[in-house]
C-alpha cells in the first residue's frame, strides 16, 4: 500500500502570459525535486481565466505541453493542471496529467461556466477520464464541474479526486462546502487547487485550497496566501474506512450520458 504525496500549488497568475507563468512555476517547483508524487496547479495556469480562446490556445505540440514534460520528468512526479488547448478547430479547457515518462491524460472540461461566456468560446468535454498513478485511482476536474455531483459519482473507480480551479472569492463559501460533499458522498480523497490574486478582469481569488479526507476532515491552506505545500494521502486509512463503511454498496445504479 503506497501512500501519495499530493503538493498543491496555489498561486497569483500572470494575466495571460504564458511565457510568464511557466517561468514562475519553474522556479517554485526547484525545492520540490524528489519531495512528492504528484504537482497540482490551478485552472488555466498559464492565462488566467480568460475568454480569449482563439488567441492564447496552444496546441498539444506545443511550449505549455513540452515544458510539463520538461518539469515532471525533472521532479519525478507528475504534474496537473488545465491550459487553453486548440485540437482539430474545437478549443477546450483542457486538463493535463503529465508523469515522468513523458505520457499525457487529457481531461476536457465538463460544465462550462456559462455566466462567464465560457460556453461561447470553448467546446465541452464529454468523457469522464480516471487515470492511474503510483498505484492511485484519480478522477481528473476542472473548477465548476464541482457542482455536478452526478458527473463526479464514484463507482468504484477512483480514490482520489482532483478538482483545480479559478473559483472567485465571492463564491469561497460553496467551494469550501461542495469539496468536502464531494469527499464524503464518495468516500475519496479531494483535492481542491484555486489560485490567488486579481485576475485582468478585476475577480479576485482567495484560494482556500484544501485536502479532504474520505471522512470530510479538512487540512485547508491559509486564504489569500501564495502558498505551496505538500500534503500525504494516507492509503491504508482510505481501504480500512471503506472496508468498515462500504456506503457504495446501497449506491444508486445510472447511466451517464453527455
Amino acid at each position: 500500500m503506497q501512500d501519495l504525496r499530493v503538493t498543491l500549488v496555489q498561486s497569483h497568475l500572470h494575466w495571460e502570459d504564458a511565457a510568464e507563468n511557466r517561468a514562475l512555476f519553474a522556479t517554485k517547483f526547484k525545492e520540490l525535486r524528489g519531495a512528492t508524487d504528484l504537482v497540482v496547479l490551478p485552472e488555466m495556469f498559464t492565462t488566467g481565466f480568460t475568454m480569449h480562446s482563439a488567441e492564447l490556445a496552444e496546441d498539444m505540440d506545443g511550449r505549455t505541453v513540452q515544458w510539463m514534460r520538461e518539469q515532471a520528468q525533472l521532479l519525478d512526479a507528475a504534474l496537473y493542471g488545465s491550459v487553453i488547448i486548440e485540437e482539430e478547430g474545437q478549443r477546450y479547457n483542457r486538463g493535463l496529467f503529465v508523469t515522468p515518462d513523458g505520457s499525457v491524460t487529457t481531461y476536457d472540461k465538463r460544465h462550462l461556466f456559462r455566466f462567464a461566456k465560457e460556453t461561447d468560446h470553448f467546446t465541452p468535454g464529454a468523457k469522464r477520464v480516471v487515470v492511474e498513478w503510483r498505484g492511485w485511482r484519480i478522477l481528473l476536474q476542472i473548477c465548476f464541474d464541482l457542482r455536478f455531483p452526478v458527473f463526479a459519482r464514484n463507482r468504484g473507480d477512483y480514490d482520489a479526486a482532483l478538482y483545480v480551479a479559478n473559483w472567485p472569492e465571492v463564491r469561497r463559501y460553496p467551494w469550501s462546502q461542495l469539496l468536502v460533499a464531494r469527499a464524503i458522498e464518495n468516500q475519496c480523497y479531494v483535492v481542491g487547487v484555486n489560485r490567488v490574486g486579481q485576475d485582468g478582469n478585476g475577480h479576485l481569488y482567495s484560494g482556500d485550497s484544501a485536502v479532504i479526507d474520505p471522512r470530510g476532515a479538512v487540512t485547508a491552506m491559509a486564504p489569500s496566501v501564495d502558498e505551496m505545500l505538500t500534503f500525504t494521502l494516507d492509503r491504508k486509512a482510505l481501504e480500512d474506512f471503506r472496508s468498515v463503511f462500504p456506503v457504495g454498496l446501497e449506491a444508486d445504479h445510472f447511466d451517464l450520458r453527455p
